[in-house]
């Protein structure tokens, strides 16, 4: 423990550690004392200063104690922070800070070698950053050595988050190793309530994220995605897993359950063909595919459609009787199909009513008419219904006791006959396909676009670093 008292103002200064002052600033006072011999008054550090003469916090495990603090200042504008620390055994380290960016500094012994744009320190090669020539504005604490109030000099060389500066004062120099440190990493040790915020970029502020690393964890997780790939691809085969041939009477205004089918493995395409015998006439089919574990649903509707003939002499086609999609991305797990259908031959247009015998159907097609239908023949007859009672008045009560019918019994059906029986039924197939490689190649796509922004970034924040320094990389 260490007690000094002021010359000037007689207040007691304590430190907890004991180590020999050339020069003193009393904290209440702000009186530059040397040996005890008052010398002159000097500006209290007050802007920004976070730390205390005396506040103790640990860096890199080791126990520092802040014994004094300078302001420096360059030009008429710039100012940063060096917070004087040593640890249990006196040795010395430096805190520095500007526009909220700290670095950690340890004297180190000068290296030999004279450099003039470039810094080899213990193996790692130090770009020049800037030199700054500044003066001290503002002081308080012990000091060791003298303090000296002369223009002073730092030149400084920066390798990614370390740099390395000699200092100069006359004729006597120092140097300095140094590294980036969060400011976060600041206020955790030091237990500190308030940080000066963050402008711009520091001289050695890291990137955010490491491109390097970023590629090699995605080199890794792509290596392991590609042999996932490799082994689900040779290990299965497109096979069968649901063939059925449904008849479009079956599924006539209502809907049929298929029997259930297993697909096993990783998620892949289910590839559908469908066949209906069309001739100059149309089908739809909707299916929906059905998980019985989480009873999702995906759904699609599909028309076939084959229509043919002749013009001008010459035969013409379009359509066909086939259909083929897939159902993108299935995952494993037990499925059916939920099937309904339509076809030419199962048209009706407008209000359906039915004979209460059920062997007429009356059928309002919207223009004025009504097609009354012999259910057993399939004979067809449209009736206008402007003069239906004066025309045929049988028709027009059948067709009036067919609507008090309904009214009575909502429930009743009957069906009207199909005209197309040339098409009675339609296939369905469909195939459990190898693992699809759109997944893959995204999923690798989008890592190499990561990557390459990461990059990209990196450089652009480098550059902004830089932008400050006269000995930029970046400059042409």
């Amino acid at each position: 423990m260490m007690n000094y008292t002021c010359p000037s103002c007689k207040k007691e200064n304590t430190l907890d550690l004991d180590f020999d002052i050339e020069s003193f600033i009393c904290k209440s006072c702000s009186v530059l004392s040397e040996k005890g011999k008052i010398i002159k008054n000097v500006k209290k550090p007050t802007e920004n200063v976070v730390l205390d003469v005396g506040q103790k916090g640990k860096i890199d495990g080791t126990e520092y104690t802040v014994v004094a603090i300078v302001v420096k200042k360059y030009g008429s504008s710039v100012f940063w922070r060096e917070y004087y620390l040593k640890d249990k055994n006196l040795n010395d380290a430096f805190l520095s800070e500007s526009s909220g960016h700290w670095v950690f500094m340890l004297p180190k012994e000068i290296p030999k070698k004279e450099f003039k744009f470039h810094a080899e320190f213990e193996g790692k090669n130090y770009r020049w950053y800037e030199s700054t020539p500044n003066n001290i504005e503002a002081a308080t604490g012990f000091f060791e050595d003298k303090l000296k109030f002369t223009l002073a000099n730092y030149k400084e060389f920066v390798n990614g988050t370390e740099m390395v500066s000699v200092e100069s004062v006359g004729t006597e120099k120092n140097f300095l190793w140094g590294k980036h440190i969060p400011k976060s990493e600041i206020r955790k040790q030091f237990k500190l309530h308030y940080m000066p915020n963050y402008t711009g970029i520091g001289v050695v502020q890291p990137y955010y994220l490491n491109p390097r690393e970023l590629l090699n964890v995605f080199a890794i997780v792509g290596l392991i995605i590609s042999l996932i790939q490799f082994y689900n691809t040779v290990s299965r085969s497109n096979y069968e897993v649901f063939n059925d041939r449904i008849s479009f009477e079956s599924v006539r205004s209502k809907e049929l359950i298929s029997k259930s089918f297993e697909l096993k493995g990783a998620s892949a395409p289910l590839n559908v063909k469908l066949a209906s015998n069309v001739d100059n006439s149309w089908a739809n089919i909707e299916l929906s595919l059905v998980n019985e574990n989480s009873n999702e649903i995906e759904y699609i509707s599909q028309d076939i459609e084959q229509y043919h003939g002749y013009e001008d002499g010459e035969s013409w086609s379009e359509g066909g009787t086939n259909k083929e999609f897939n159902f993108c991305g299935v995952a494993p797990g037990k499925y059916h199909f939920s099937i309904n259908a339509q076809k030419q031959g199962f048209e009706q247009l407008g209000e359906t009513y039915f004979s209460p015998d059920g062997q007429k159907s009356f059928v309002y097609t919207g223009d004025g008419f009504v097609d009354v239908i012999i259910l057993a023949t399939a004979d067809k007859i449209a009736y206008n219904l402007t003069n239906l009672e004066t025309n045929d008045s049988v028709i027009y009560k059948e067709l009036q006791q067919a609507k008090d019918f309904r009214l009575k019994n909502p429930n009743f059906s009957a069906t009207i006959p199909d005209t197309d029986s040339s098409n009675p039924n339609f296939a369905i197939q469909a195939f459990w396909e190898p693992v699809s490689f759109w997944n893959y190649f995204i999923i690798m796509g989008i890592m190499a676009l990561l990557v390459g922004l990461n990059y990209w970034g990196k450089y652009l924040f480098d550059k902004a670093k830089w932008e400050n320094s006269n000995y930029s990389p970046f400059n042409n």
